[in-house]
């Protein structure tokens, strides 16, 4: 349709969503339910402090980088919902930037405005950016790491990379997929990495023209110049913000940003299938081998799928976020935000059909996680004894999780992002033959 073009979208998305800002207020204001997330009101406080010269740790529950508050400052002398115009901006920006990573693949034009569309006109994506949740930032900081690999640029990559893993923790799942895509085969010294078409890998036989990304290939070429750029100044950058809002905050700042996310538990309902045992032990000692249990499938799974699908960076990505979530001691519907930003960039590849596959997982996502949301509202708002009925519903939205995922891995047409040398070379010398 003519209307179905990238400005249209992102000037449509972005009137839509300054209309969702302000019917917020105006719900907040004559409404016994809130549209304005409760976490929004914590930046805010905690930006109020900074302004004023406390820590932002002085507000119980702020769990997150200082960077966050000094970003919402202007909340405190411009408007209260200044933060919610910065963190949609940033959503329409992921929608942006799906367009121009798709773009440079070559993927056609239709294929990329319709991959848009699945982020900026999700229910989960509008809605998660004008309630006030800072997760639409982080979102387009992994989006521009990605760009910037595209685009052979490690020093920036690294950069944005170690800022925004001390920005938010999770993306430390995805270091060693980046490590292992920056192979000298993707990235030959002093050259630009060169990416895979579109059209040339729906061409292609199964498998060809990919690089096995293997423990042992890793090992044997890990000190690459670019994997010790990555390294070091990824590195370098967490280090120093960590260590400059050490300085300022001390203590408080790394266990409330940093430490607290590595042993959080919640004894509150959560998606997580670890919440009835949390709830059932709360308030006592977990031993270690509990606490290795726990995290020992989750790391596990993680491997698995980075050493099968890291040539394939942004699939890999979202395969991991995918399973990160879903086996996770803590889940809340924010994280979903998480890998519907990488989604988008897989579409064009999956041989699934929207008519009957696709429809088919989002009616059993949506089901299951509704069947949850039904417990969960007899537990919080009804006050039934409902744990046990509410922990199985948590049990059958994690396998629909798995369910869905083996689908849209069997139906995902693997190729890695970039053309390996090796690769690149045979195919030229055939050319001259």
């Amino acid at each position: 349709m003519a209307w179905l073009d990238i400005r249209s979208l992102l000037l449509f998305s972005a009137v839509f969503r300054i209309i969702l800002i302000v019917y917020g207020e105006w719900q907040d204001a004559h409404m016994e339910v809130r549209y304005t997330d409760v976490d929004y009101l914590v930046f805010s406080d905690a930006a109020s402090l900074v302004a004023s010269g406390d820590s932002p740790y002085k507000r119980t529950t702020y769990r997150y980088s200082p960077l966050l508050a000094f970003l919402l400052l202007p909340n405190s002398f411009i408007h209260q919902s200044w933060g919610k115009f910065l963190f949609s901006s940033a959503d329409i920006l992921v929608g942006y930037f799906i367009y121009y990573i798709l773009k440079l693949q070559k993927v056609p034009e239709n294929l990329c405005n319709y991959s848009v569309v699945a982020w900026l006109f999700n229910p989960f994506t509008f809605t998660i950016g004008t309630r006030g949740n800072c997760e639409p930032i982080v979102s387009a900081m992994i989006l521009w790491i990605i760009v910037c690999l595209m685009k052979g640029n490690v020093l920036q990559s690294a950069f944005w990379y170690g800022l925004v893993v001390h920005f938010r923790i999770y993306p430390i799942i995805y270091s060693i997929p980046i490590i292992l895509v920056l192979d000298p085969n993707f990235f030959p010294s002093g050259q630009k990495p060169v990416l895979r078409n579109w059209s040339a890998v729906q061409k292609a036989r199964p498998g060809e023209g990919n690089v096995r990304l293997t423990p042992v290939n890793l090992l044997k070429n890990i000190f690459t110049r670019n994997r010790l750029i990555f390294g070091l100044v990824s590195g370098s950058v967490f280090l120093f913000c960590t260590g400059l809002f050490y300085h300022l905050y001390g203590w408080e700042f790394l266990h409330e940003a940093l430490l607290y996310h590595l042993t959080r538990t919640d004894p509150r309902h959560n998606f997580s299938i670890y919440f009835y045992h949390i709830y059932l032990h709360y308030g006592h000692d977990i031993s270690v081998l509990e606490k290795l249990v726990s995290f020992l499938p989750q790391f596990l799974v993680q491997l698995v799928l980075i050493f099968s699908f890291a040539q394939d960076l942004p699939f890999c990505l979202f395969v991991q976020t995918v399973t990160f979530v879903a086996f996770n001691k803590v889940i809340t519907a924010q994280y979903f935000v998480w890998f519907f930003c990488l989604l988008p960039l897989i579409l064009p590849w999956s041989k699934m059909k929207l008519k009957w596959g696709g429809l088919s997982c989002i009616l059993l996502w949506i089901g299951a996680q509704t069947h949850w949301l039904m417990w969960g509202y007899l537990l919080e708002f009804k006050g039934k004894n409902v744990f046990l009925q509410l922990w199985i519903a948590s049990l059958m939205f994690l396998a629909a999780n798995i369910f869905i995922l083996v689908m849209i891995i069997h139906q995902h047409k693997c190729s890695s992002l970039f053309k390996a040398l090796e690769y690149t070379h045979s195919k030229h010398a055939a050319k001259l033959e």
